[in-house]
């Protein structure tokens, strides 16, 4: 691999991010991209970023943290796979102005751009409101807000969970009037 410029790979980046819209603040996607690193590695040909030592990624309100961070364009330059790898990985972001910050923690990460899903995979949780949803993986659709989980399948799990464990807290008296 070689490196090479990250300006074309940053503003793939920022589109791919921009469009997850249902779990991101409007004004995020207009916000410049920050990418933070030990280290990178690029390869235009191949279409492949890898940032290593300390990631840590910002626009707007989103905020993706790992120990190392692989972007993988196609052909077109737009991003398809984001993958983020840590001990957890770690994605924040404001919903709305009225909601606070979701979380969520895995240690993997990825985000499918083309179809705005993003999946945890072990020890997955997410955080949204003070309610917890936690598994071996979690699969997030962004577009359609639906979240599946449960066992994760072809890899190794370092915590085995058979069972998802999701806490939902009571709603205050002045949401139920609403």
């Amino acid at each position: 691999m070689r490196f090479v410029n990250t300006l074309p790979l940053l503003l793939s980046l920022g589109t791919a991010l921009g469009s997850a819209a249902a779990w991101a603040l409007p004004t995020d996607r207009d916000q410049p991209i920050r990418v933070q690193a030990d280290s990178a590695e690029l390869d235009d040909k191949q279409g492949v970023a890898v940032y290593r030592g300390n990631v840590v990624i910002t626009q707007g309100t989103l905020k993706i943290t790992g120990d190392t961070v692989t972007i993988t364009q196609d052909a077109n330059g737009d991003v398809e796979v984001f993958t983020s790898v840590g001990k957890p990985a770690y994605y924040e972001q404001k919903p709305s102005v009225d909601k606070q910050i979701v979380k969520a923690y895995g240690l993997t990460i990825q985000y499918f751009a083309a179809n705005e899903r993003i999946i945890l995979l072990d020890q997955a949780k997410v955080v949204q409101e003070g309610n917890t949803f936690e598994g071996e993986k979690i699969v997030y659709d962004t577009q359609r807000q639906i979240v599946n989980a449960g066992r994760a399948t072809g890899g190794n799990v370092t915590t085995p969970r058979p069972r998802i464990d999701m806490v939902i807290q009571p709603k205050k008296k002045e949401q139920k009037a609403q």
